[in-house]
C-alpha cells in the first residue's frame, strides 16, 4: 500500500495561493463585522458579557464546523453532524444519569457513541454505495428518532451530575485571572482546533483526507484501502461531533432530544466562508475557526438589531450560497 506524500514545497504553494487569500478574506469580513455592530450597537455588542456570549456560542458551531471539515475535504458530505451532536447529549444523559456512571466514563461513552455513528455512516456510503448526502440524511432522521424515543420526548437533566456543568461554563482562565472569565469550552474548542490541524496537516490520516478529496480514483488505483480510510475519517468527524454534543448538554445542564437539526446548516456555512472547498482536496482548521467566529458574530449582532429569525435565517441562506458561489469562481479561475 502506498501513501500519498506532500513535499514542503507544494504545502508552501498551497498556503501562499488561493487558502491565504481565502483566509485573509474571510478574516477580514470578520473585522468589518465586529467593526459594524460595534458601531451601530456600541452600548450592547462590545460589552464583556456579550463577548463572552459570542465566544460560548462560537465553541459548539466550531466542533461542528471543524467535523465538517474532514468530510467536506474528501468531497463528502454529512447532514447529520447537528443531530449526531443532539445524539451524544442524549447518550451521556443516559450514561450518567439513568445508569449512574461516573463522569468521566460517561464522557468517554458518549464519544464512543459519536464515533460508532460516524463509522455508521461511513459503512453506509463505502460498503452500500450510498451517496454521503443520501446516506448521512437518512442517519440524521434515524438519530433524531433514537433521541426522541429513549428520552420519551423529555430533556434529560444533570443536576445530580456534579462538574458536568463546568465542563462548558467553568473557567480555568479566569480561576487565575478573574477579569478574563473565558469559559472552559472556549479552550476545548482551540484545543480540538489544534489537534484536529496536526491530524490534517501532519499525519497519514490527514493525507488520504486531501488526497480522497483531490482524485479518489488515483489514491484507488495507487493501491490504497480507499473504503477503510473513508470510515476512518467519518468515525474521527463523529467524535468530534460527541464533543460538541458534551458542550452543549453542560452548556445547558441537559439533554434535550428536539435540539440540533440546523446546527448543520451554520456549521457547512463556517466550514465554506472559511475556504473549504466543497469539490474536496482543499481546506484548513484555521479557515474553519474564522468562519464559525463570522457565523457566531453574525448571528449575535443580528439578534441585538433585533432582526427577526426568520430573516436570520434568510441571511444565512444567502451567505452559504455567496460561498459556494465564490468557491466555484475560486475553482474555475485556478
Amino acid at each position: 500500500m502506498s501513501e500519498p506524500t506532500t513535499s514542503s514545497s507544494s504545502w508552501l504553494a498551497r498556503l501562499s495561493g488561493g487558502q491565504a487569500k481565502q483566509k485573509l478574506l474571510a478574516f477580514a469580513s470578520l473585522i468589518a463585522l465586529i467593526l459594524v455592530f460595534t458601531v451601530l450597537k456600541p452600548d450592547a455588542f462590545m460589552t464583556q458579557d456579550n463577548i463572552i456570549g459570542i465566544l460560548q456560542s462560537t465553541t459548539v458551531i466550531g466542533v461542528l464546523a471543524i467535523a465538517s471539515t474532514f468530510i467536506i475535504i474528501t468531497s463528502g458530505i454529512d447532514l447529520s453532524v447537528g443531530v449526531l451532536m443532539t445524539f451524544c447529549a442524549v447518550m451521556a444523559g443516559v450514561f450518567m444519569v439513568n445508569l449512574g456512571m461516573p463522569m468521566p466514563l460517561g464522557v468517554v461513552c458518549a464519544l464512543g457513541m459519536g464515533a460508532m455513528s460516524g463509522c455508521v455512516s461511513g459503512l453506509a456510503i463505502t460498503k452500500l454505495k450510498v451517496p454521503p448526502f443520501i446516506a448521512t440524511l437518512g442517519m440524521m432522521m434515524l438519530l433524531k428518532g433514537l433521541s426522541l424515543l429513549i428520552t420519551q420526548t423529555r430533556p434529560i437533566y444533570f443536576s445530580d451530575v456534579e462538574g458536568f456543568d463546568q465542563i462548558s461554563l467553568g473557567s480555568l482562565i479566569g480561576d487565575v485571572f478573574p477579569s478574563l472569565p473565558i469559559p472552559n469550552g472556549v479552550l476545548i474548542l482551540f484545543v480540538v482546533a489544534i489537534i484536529s490541524a496536526v491530524v490534517l496537516n501532519k499525519t497519514a490520516l490527514g493525507r488520504y483526507t486531501f488526497a480522497l478529496g483531490s482524485n479518489e480514483e488515483a489514491v484507488r488505483l495507487s493501491g490504497v484501502n480507499v473504503d477503510r480510510w473513508k470510515v476512518i475519517i467519518y468515525t474521527f468527524a463523529g467524535g468530534i461531533c460527541g464533543i460538541s454534543g458534551l458542550l452543549i448538554a453542560s452548556r445547558l445542564n441537559s439533554a434535550q432530544p428536539a435540539l440540533g437539526q440546523g446546527y448543520e446548516l451554520d456549521a457547512i456555512a463556517a466550514v465554506v466562508i472559511g475556504g473549504t472547498s466543497l469539490s474536496g482536496g482543499v481546506g484548513t482548521i484555521l479557515g474553519t475557526i474564522i468562519g464559525a467566529f463570522i457565523m457566531s458574530v453574525l448571528i449575535n449582532g443580528l439578534r441585538i438589531m433585533s432582526v427577526a429569525q426568520e430573516w436570520q435565517m434568510v441571511l444565512t441562506g444567502l451567505i452559504i450560497i455567496l460561498a459556494v458561489y465564490t468557491d466555484n469562481l475560486r475553482r474555475n479561475k485556478k
